[in-house]
């Protein structure tokens, strides 16, 4: 069954409706694991900026290379294990059955019997900005090596879009359910953007 997202379940309410609102606030912008938070941004960080500042530290484009790659491996591990478990809940991984099929499991915390929830709207907020602008950033990397005839950085730009872009993938299919799910979001923008043009365009047209 498509994981259900924390937010839809009913908390108990306090009377003291002041103190608990406070409290609850606080516990909202609180970052619980600062560990995570941070090496959440550490590596893909810091990946982008050795890309960024290679030429300039060293001349050796192995050297550049295996750093890179290195600093990508660790974000793949660390986002796709840990910080995502932490931080807003979520996990995800891909497994092979006996018949050989692969199969995508995606899984969201539940709530505690108190209606208590672990991770904050911080923590929220850092992982998944994290999680949209670095796989942004190395797309626009993929367009302006392959532009700029860099043949040789194409395929760390490239190992760069496809990890962290497999994070990305991952952790959107846990927030959003399905596959069908997604496509019928999508599909469901799509109508409604297309609607609102053509109302537009109708009011327009002179009668």
């Amino acid at each position: 069954s498509p994981p259900q997202d924390s937010s839809d379940d009913i908390e108990d309410v306090s009377l003291f409706d002041a103190d608990d609102d406070a409290s609850r606030r606080s516990k909202k912008s609180k970052i619980r694991h600062p560990v995570a938070s941070f090496f959440h941004l550490f590596f893909r960080v810091s990946a982008i900026v050795v890309y960024l500042l290679c030429e300039l530290l060293t001349s050796s484009f192995i050297a550049c290379m295996v750093t890179i790659i290195l600093l990508l491996s660790c974000d793949f591990w660390a986002v796709k294990n840990v910080t995502g478990r932490l931080m807003v809940g979520l996990r995800w991984w891909n497994q092979v059955d006996d018949d050989g099929r692969s199969h995508w499991v995606f899984e969201a915390r539940k709530v505690s019997a108190q209606g208590s929830k672990t991770s904050s709207e911080a923590e929220s907020r850092i992982f998944w900005l994290g999680l949209i602008t670095c796989p942004m950033i190395w797309v626009i990397f993929a367009f302006s090596a392959l532009f700029s005839f860099k043949v040789k950085w194409l395929a760390v730009v490239v190992m760069g879009v496809v990890l962290q872009g497999a994070n990305l993938y991952g952790y959107v299919r846990c927030k959003v359910g399905s596959r069908k799910n997604l496509t019928s979001m999508a599909t469901s923008y799509l109508g409604k953007q297309f609607l609102r043009q053509v109302s537009a365009q109708g009011l327009g047209i002179p009668g």
